[in-house]
């Protein structure tokens, strides 16, 4: 059995030697920030930023069991602790009547929560976790059931207290107890990032307040999900050391849908994780109605890709062209010249890396569908976001980077550079 532990224009003055010095001061100072601006860029996503989740486990597993027990000395009670929790949490998965010894020969582990240990005396928190290879033929498949189970879901846990919004910043509790959530037990299929690199720049509080689905769809493509999950946590403390309220919304979609929402009181801030252990089964309850009801299913505007686009401009074609029959024509058309597509069609594929200036959302929107439509593009991703600055994508193109300079210039992008790297902008 293993054991987890879990401003008036003044007259001209002569410059006292202070302020010349505070004026010194000044400049080496802003040159500093331009030395060494780019390290600071660096240290936005060093240090410990996320926490890995807990590896899902098809197991079944039973926590909160509160023991108290005594006995000779503090290894004994502690042991006898451990078996009145496998028999306790044998009780709540439903199981038989079964001695003891049989019980614990179907343990994979015990997870303690809290535990003080006294020379006579020992008072815990465990959780228990069966084997589900021995305990399943007694209790079933656990807690998840044999309903439907959703689509890959990506987790954004945002976090609100003290006035600030964050989801991977920093280690918060509310994170942790998302990390430390067993998904083995649920119909959900989320998705947990670790926060790690990168990820605390793209995946951010202001992330689910997006609206623009090609933002959605790079973004989703990068961690193999359908959707996106946003259970937000609202922490008000009622005084230093005091009583802690937490309001709980469950929110889903690029759209931000509302689902569900209830509020719990932690006694202090040594309650606080229990308190948020329980806020995720409970917010995971309002997820898994969603998905009985078929509120879950992926929002297909995001996974829509140019196909749809091209079908809809050929109804409109179809719809404003005259048709035969209709009526004499009152002048004729004038010929156009025919634009033919380049036929890129076994050209060898190369990877191209494309630099971008981007202010805001909306340039990066605009290019990343200016080199998804250029001929030859089988596929187009970025690798790193900075808004307001230069941003990066890595793209998939028949012919190379000189196929598709040429076909960005022809949408009004200037472009500079060649081979496998270029920098493209308005």
């Amino acid at each position: 059995m293993a054991i987890t532990i879990s401003p008036k224009t003044p007259r001209p003055a002569r410059i006292s030697p202070v302020r010349r010095n505070a004026l010194v001061l000044g400049g080496v100072a802003a040159l500093a920030l331009a030395v060494f601006g780019g390290a600071q860029l660096v240290a936005q996503i060093e240090g410990d930023r996320g926490i890995a989740p807990l590896a899902n486990s098809e197991d079944i597993q039973v926590n909160g069991i509160q023991v108290d027990v005594t006995g000779k000395t503090g290894a004994e009670a502690r042991i006898a602790g451990w078996k009145q929790a496998e028999k306790e949490a044998w009780k709540k998965v439903g199981g038989p009547d079964m001695p003891l010894e049989s019980i614990d020969a179907m343990v994979s582990s015990v997870v303690i929560g809290h535990e003080q240990v006294g020379p006579r005396r020992y008072i815990a928190t465990l959780g228990v976790i069966f084997d589900k290879a021995k305990a399943g033929q007694y209790v079933g498949g656990g807690t998840a059931g044999t309903g439907p189970r959703s689509a890959p879901l990506l987790l954004i846990p945002v976090l609100q207290s003290g006035g600030v919004r964050q989801v991977f910043e920093v280690r918060g509790p509310w994170q942790r107890a998302w990390a430390e959530f067993q998904t083995s037990t649920s119909p959900v299929d989320y998705v947990r990032p670790t926060g790690s690199g990168g990820e605390s720049l793209i995946l951010t509080a202001g992330q689910a307040g997006r609206r623009s689905r090609l933002w959605w769809r790079t973004v989703l493509g990068q961690f193999d999900a359908s959707d996106v999950l946003s259970p937000v946590a609202r922490l008000e403390r009622q005084w230093p050391g005091g009583p802690i309220n937490g309001t709980f919304t469950a929110r889903y979609g690029p759209d931000n849908k509302f689902l569900g929402s209830f509020t719990m009181t932690a006694a202090s801030e040594q309650d606080l994780p229990r308190m948020l252990e329980q806020a995720v089964g409970r917010v995971d309850g309002l997820y898994r109605d969603a998905l009985m009801q078929g509120a879950l299913q992926p929002d297909p505007t995001i996974n829509a890709g140019g196909a749809a686009l091209d079908r809809a401009f050929e109804e409109l074609r179809i719809k404003l062209m005259p048709k035969e029959g209709e009526g004499p024509v009152a002048a004729a058309p004038q010929p156009t010249p025919t634009i033919r597509a380049e036929d890129v069609s076994g050209a060898p594929t190369e990877t191209v890396v494309v630099q971008f200036a981007t202010p805001d959302a909306a340039a990066v929107d605009a290019a990343l569908g200016a080199v998804r439509g250029a001929p030859g593009v089988q596929g187009a991703a970025t690798v790193s976001l900075a808004i307001g600055g230069t941003s990066v994508m890595r793209v998939t193109v028949a012919g190379g980077g000189e196929r598709l300079a040429s076909a960005l210039r022809t949408q009004g992008w200037k472009v500079a550079g060649g081979g496998g790297t270029l920098r493209i902008s308005r």
